[in-house]
């Protein structure tokens, strides 16, 4: 599962018995043992990434087998299988008072 907010990109991954859980993708040049996840009580796996807008490809790898996040912004075939795709858009510019047309107080509104 990934959540983007703003920049910072959440990935979840549940597998509860999983000893270790790597975050594998194109953000880090798909090095296998580069992004450890951290794991919580309720048996999810977490990691959280500040990435630039874009699109990325990635995987889990939890000890040694590949998981795709079906859960994802979606998926796509790649060379070596199914990857999960992670969207982060860029965020909106901050409001202005030239931006109100409506307000009572902008010159837009006069």
């Amino acid at each position: 599962m990934v959540t983007a907010h703003g920049l910072s990109t959440l990935f979840r991954f549940l597998s509860p018995y999983a000893h270790a859980v790597f975050l594998v993708g194109d953000f880090n040049h798909w090095g296998a043992a580069e992004l450890p996840m951290k794991r919580s009580a309720d048996g999810f796996w977490t990691a959280t990434l500040d990435l630039p807008p874009g699109e990325y490809r990635f995987r889990y790898l939890a000890d040694a087998q590949w998981f795709v996040d079906y859960a994802a912004f979606g998926v796509e075939q790649g060379p070596f299988g199914l990857n999960g795709i992670a969207r982060v858009l860029t965020p909106p510019k901050p409001a202005t008072p030239a931006d109100c047309t409506d307000c009572p107080h902008s010159k837009a509104a006069a």
